[in-house]
């Protein structure tokens, strides 16, 4: 007779837990080492302005095309090569499959943090919530594949602004692009019910919701009338003043250039302010609408900051304070975690910025060269702290700001079937009041109101 033992048990949980999430977690990771070897194109094309998907691929010394299940496999290709390349000897940067393995480690970092490990693991498990972990891969896929964008395209973002302080704007667009996609697809999953995450990031009800589709319609304007040539283009003639070889410049006429910027964001202020007055107090949009609202807000928001502070610090100090591809690097992020986090990205930002200055003082001192970095960099770096160290963050914040709570991903209204004595089964409406962030949760109180009366009860609350 077989009696299973407590270590017996964990055994086979664990067993199968690897036979669940393996075979996934292997895709993922094969996944990300393919997207890191596209990186590795971003980085060395769109700098120098060239096509992505033609020419082919090919050795930069003697222009000899790479063959995909050879030179061109990710990470393998390289160590089968050797480093060099097979025809002209010349030595291939270790560069391209060291961002291959980190991109599929942070795909892998991703997928074992949402869906492998147990909400209920200390720290770890509470990184992502159970949002991800209940509902599964499938069901999230959408917000998933945002979140890997977005790690992909900070990755690539970094190391081209670390290089040439510049930041394609193609980048951070099409992160906003597959961020508002995920919103309006994620809508339509059917998904478990979890209160304490029902969603990835903040929801809005009508009046901010208003507001943020307000907002994207004056960026729709502004970049429509810049584009006919009513707005113009600020620093369009920075080149004029670079010096042969140079990047960066001291550009004299910076804040006249801030006066175009203004009149470009004039048109999003005003239709933001109008849609949220428009929706005050309206109650709540639909699941479909609050997703993507949500999404748009952090994207109103992330770039806003920037943008605010490089219009204040340009016009205070003459010279150019942050660069626009920063403004464009936040709103990208935004539009993927909401609209709270770039706030703390935000803030978060400047203490990477000071850990880097005090590290090239040191390297200064003992007479080595540092070279400096722009601020892309270390906004990027502060959105994996906030993304990957979630917890953290929220002791940190309710030890600095006790009381004070953060917004939280409730779900302002949903619609879940209830089956009575009857098995007859009736649509409920369920508010659900947010949990306190942080070390110190309440248990979350719900108020379910059913969607019929009954001869024999009158209350109306579960």
């Amino acid at each position: 007779m077989f009696i299973a033992t407590v270590s017996t048990i964990d055994q086979l949980l664990l067993r199968a837990t690897i036979l669940e999430h393996l075979p996934s977690a292997i895709f993922v990771f094969v996944l990300g080492s393919c997207v890191g070897s596209f990186l590795n194109v971003l980085i060395y094309r769109l700098p120098r302005n060239i096509r992505l998907l033609t020419p082919p691929s090919c050795c930069p010394s003697c222009n000899h095309r790479l063959r995909f299940f050879r030179e061109n496999l990710p990470i393998i290709g390289w160590i089968s090569i050797g480093g060099k390349c097979r025809y002209c000897k010349a030595p291939v940067s270790i560069e391209y499959p060291c961002i291959e393995l980190l991109t599929g480690m942070l795909f892998l970092g991703c997928y074992i943090l949402c869906y492998w490990v147990s909400p209920s693991t200390p720290f770890i498990g509470e990184i992502f919530g159970e949002w991800w972990h209940k509902n599964g891969i499938y069901r999230t896929l959408p917000m998933f594949l945002a979140l890997l964008t977005m790690v992909s395209g900070l990755l690539s973002m970094t190391i081209i602004d670390a290089r040439t302080f510049t930041i394609p704007i193609q980048i951070p667009i099409f992160m906003t692009v597959v961020a508002f996609a995920a919103a309006i697809a994620q809508s339509w999953m059917t998904m478990r019910y979890t209160p304490d995450q029902v969603w990835p990031y903040p929801l809005l009800d009508w009046t901010w919701a208003a507001a943020a589709f307000g907002g994207m319609a004056g960026v729709v304007l502004s970049t429509f009338l810049l584009k006919i040539g009513v707005f113009k283009y600020s620093f369009s003639d920075y080149e004029d003043f670079l010096q042969e070889g140079e990047t960066l410049c001291e550009y004299p006429h910076s804040r006249r250039e801030m006066r175009k910027e203004i009149l470009f964001i004039l048109p999003i202020i005003l239709l933001f302010v109008g849609g949220w007055m428009a929706g005050y107090e309206q109650g709540y949009p639909s699941p479909l609408l609050q997703g993507l609202a949500g999404s748009m807000l952090g994207y109103l928001v992330g770039g806003g900051l920037v943008w605010a502070i490089r219009i204040i610090g340009t016009l205070a100090f003459g010279r150019e304070a942050m660069g626009l591809g920063d403004v464009h690097l936040l709103a990208g992020v935004g539009a993927v975690v909401g609209w709270w986090d770039p706030i703390l990205i935000f803030f978060i930002a400047p203490f990477s910025g000071l850990l880097w200055a005090a590290f090239a003082a040191i390297l200064e001192k003992i007479g080595k060269d540092n070279k400096e970095i722009p601020y892309g960099p270390h906004l990027a770096i502060a959105t994996l702290l906030v993304v990957f160290l979630q917890p953290g963050v929220n002791w940190v914040w309710s030890v600095a700001m006790p009381g004070v709570l953060q917004p939280t991903s409730e779900k302002l209204q949903t619609y879940l079937p209830q089956t009575d004595l009857t098995y007859k089964v009736k649509e409920c409406s369920i508010q659900v009041i947010p949990h306190v962030v942080g070390y110190d949760k309440v248990i979350q109180d719900v108020s379910l109101v059913c969607g019929y009366r009954s001869s024999e009860t009158e209350k109306g609350h579960a």
